[in-house]
């Protein structure tokens, strides 16, 4: 998934292509992202799976499958399991692998072996769902694994790979999935739902585009704001990136929370 762009999308700012190698972190913060913790080991794991942004999406699962009248829990927790592999695995994996954008040391055989695993293993879910759910789950059952490799391989001119795409596709996509998953069909709560998603998600690109560009790729910041009354407030990188990540931080908690809200009033 690599929930965040590796470009400004046409609209937002300048496009940034992105880069063959990491590169430079400003010297005030050598993280490639604020939840990312110090390279090596198993902290470079902690750093690919993006823990906020996979909670966030996941998230997304466990609302969808609230919506329906009755709640199967072996289904929800069928669905969150594969998309904690298609995306919290196999499309980050994937993601590093196209440029390493988080500077992980992590071996190039075993983010291919967790792609390739992630991806079966989704699929694998997919498939023991359909015999429990019907047919219906048949076509998105198809479609999740594309979408992470037109996403994160940016495949037809990076078509997918846009607000609108990351949006649709890991927003508005979980919510239908995981309602689906539950009755078989879709309907209009989940429609509505998943365009909420939808919205949230769009927020989530505008808001971690700029700050990963920031994070990421410039050097140093120099500036001035002068208000009316003659103060000056001096503008750096972390006068930047507070705002932008202070409110991904704080959204990402709020549909965790919300979701965990549903989960416990629908199951207890």
């Amino acid at each position: 998934m690599a929930d965040e762009p590796s470009a400004f999308p046409s609209g937002n700012g300048p496009e940034v292509p992105r880069s063959s190698t990491p590169p430079p972190h400003p010297a005030s913060e050598n993280r490639p992202a604020f939840y990312a913790a110090r390279p090596g080991g198993w902290r470079d794991w902690w750093t690919l799976l993006h823990p906020p942004y996979t909670a966030w999406h996941l998230s997304y699962v466990v609302i969808g499958a609230c919506l329906a009248a009755h709640v199967s829990v072996s289904r929800l927790l069928g669905t969150l399991l594969a998309f904690l592999l298609a995306v919290g695995f196999a499309a980050h994996s994937l993601d590093e692998l196209h440029g390493r954008p988080l500077g992980t040391r992590i071996p190039t055989s075993a983010l291919i072996t967790v792609t390739v695993v992630g991806l079966a293993g989704a699929v694998a879910l997919g498939i023991a769902g359909v015999s429990r759910v019907g047919w219906t789950l048949i076509p998105l059952m198809v479609l999740g694994p594309l979408l992470v490799l037109a996403y994160n391989l940016e495949l037809f001119g990076g078509f997918v790979h846009t607000d609108i795409g990351f949006a649709l596709a890991w927003g508005s996509f979980p919510v239908l999935v995981a309602y689906v998953a539950q009755t078989g069909r879709v309907a209009t709560a989940s429609v509505i739902a998943a365009a909420g998603a939808f919205a949230l998600s769009v927020a989530q690109r505008r808001l971690s585009t700029p700050a990963r560009l920031i994070r990421r790729r410039v050097i140093s910041v120099n500036g001035r704001v002068t208000l009316r009354d003659g103060e000056n407030i001096v503008i750096d990188q972390p006068s930047l990136l507070a705002p932008l990540e202070g409110a991904l931080h704080a959204m990402s908690w709020g549909v965790v929370l919300t979701a965990t809200a549903l989960a416990i009033a629908r199951l207890t």
